[in-house]
């Protein structure tokens, strides 16, 4: 028991993982297109699918993504704070945002290229069968115009009950902008606001103890109840998508890092690696975001007052993973339903995906929104969707970790370009030992 206490946070969650997906293959091959399987037990026999598929792991992995979702308002709203009132020119959060939105929207556009030109390399949607009673229902996306409408909040404490992300980021950023210009009233407030974000990050601390066995709860749920056959007839699509994020997240984001900071990418990506260990696992930038937040200002040595607006800001509005999917995707599609597509029409793909991460932000549901507004953009069946939905939540898996490293790259680059990143805390390959460490901050 001493040995695993001794290892780090990420070996543990990593153990985690590989004994979730072990446990989750060896129910799915015992059920075997059974309704249940019993386990007898003298008495009485325990059902498989019962009581650990649908009752021990889906209450284990519910409870690890509410705890880590419990976080996402609370700390980013005190943080956001925090970091506003401390500047000392209320203006650079006009430069802050500039350059966050635009390295978002210039990132994403990248990833959507990357994927388009590997999808018409490789052909995944040659030789796939059509389902006869392919269907989907796509919802309604909202108009650019109502999304920069709703980002202001009629009632600051519905929208953080709601989590709705961007009304809670506008509202911390003029409170945040009022403590700074009420003199010695604003320097109390904030000193208590200090006191909670203090507070708050430890709670992510004890939380991150958790952590081993959500991850393991999410797994072995998941890969007992994914459907492998579904994965190996649609191999082509799957591995181009992946190829794509891996492209998009080790080369794509090391260029630009390295371009535009001279930071060396291998120690960002080394860091990064707890926290996508974390995106993996939940598929959410949403709960992963306190993961995030401290990976960025304790391991990458952003300062809060530029990492608590870009992370948030990035987890709603930074969709790369997903312009990759739905960039391969408009090529599968096209080409299972036999439509050729013109280089105009593929441009068009570009940009409706790009400006589409903004204009459905915070939307549920958004990858599948996003996709169908883009195939409807290049007069593509959205029926073509339910071929893929199937393997989407894998790969959903490995996007979130995508973007969660773009969210902490973008936050790098804007950070070093304010002057407001530390980069002995950057090179530091020990910086924030604590965070893989926990138990030797805890006992």
């Amino acid at each position: 028991m001493s040995k695993i206490r001794s290892m780090s946070l990420t070996t543990r969650i990593m153990i985690g993982m590989a004994l979730g997906i072990a446990v989750g293959f060896l129910f799915q091959a015992i059920l075997a297109g059974e309704d249940d399987y019993l386990i007898p037990l003298g008495l009485f026999s325990l059902p498989i699918k019962a009581f650990f598929v649908d009752g021990l792991f889906h209450v284990g992995g519910q409870i690890f993504i509410a705890s880590l979702k419990m976080l996402v308002v609370p700390l980013v709203f005190v943080s956001l704070v925090c970091g506003t009132c401390s500047l000392s020119d209320p203006k650079k959060l006009g430069r802050l945002g500039g350059k966050s939105i635009g390295l978002y929207l210039v990132t994403t556009a990248v990833a959507i290229t990357v994927a388009i030109s590997l999808a018409l390399l490789f052909n995944p949607g040659q030789g796939i069968a059509l389902p006869s009673d392919a269907s989907f229902n796509a919802k309604e996306a909202p108009t650019l115009a109502r999304v920069i409408i709703d980002m202001f909040p009629t009632n600051p404490f519905e929208a953080m009950a709601k989590g709705n992300m961007l009304q809670v980021i506008v509202f911390a950023l003029l409170f945040g902008v009022s403590m700074a210009l009420s003199g010695k009233a604003g320097k109390r407030v904030a000193a208590v606001f200090e006191d909670l974000n203090t507070v708050i990050l430890k709670l992510v601390t004890l939380l991150m103890n958790i952590a081993p066995y959500g991850v393991f709860f999410l797994m072995a749920k998941l890969f007992t109840t994914i459907e492998m056959g579904l994965i190996l007839s649609l191999a082509k699509y799957f591995l181009v998508v992946v190829a794509a994020l891996l492209i998009h997240a080790f080369i794509n984001y090391s260029i630009i890092l390295k371009v535009l900071t001279g930071l060396n990418p291998l120690t960002f990506l080394a860091k990064m690696k707890h926290a996508c260990l974390f995106g993996f696992s939940t598929s959410s930038s949403s709960a992963t975001m306190p993961i995030t937040l401290e990976t960025a200002t304790k391991k990458l040595g952003a300062n809060n007052s530029v990492a608590s607006f870009t992370i948030p800001l990035g987890a709603t509005i930074n969709m790369d993973g997903t312009a990759i999917m739905q960039g391969v995707a408009t090529v599968f599609i096209a080409q299972v339903f036999a439509v050729d597509l013109a280089i105009s029409d593929y441009l068009m793909v570009i940009l409706t995906a790009t400006l589409a991460s903004v204009g459905t932000a915070g939307v549920p549901g958004v990858g599948l929104i996003m996709l169908a507004m883009v195939l409807n953009q290049v007069g593509l069946p959205v029926e073509g969707i339910a071929i893929i939905i199937g393997v989407d939540r894998l790969l959903d898996m490995t996007r979130t970790a995508v973007n969660i490293t773009g969210d902490c790259m973008v936050t790098c680059v804007v950070a070093k370009s304010e002057g407001q990143l530390d980069e002995t805390i950057f090179n530091d390959p020990n910086a924030a030992k604590d965070l893989e460490d926990y138990h030797k901050s805890t006992e």
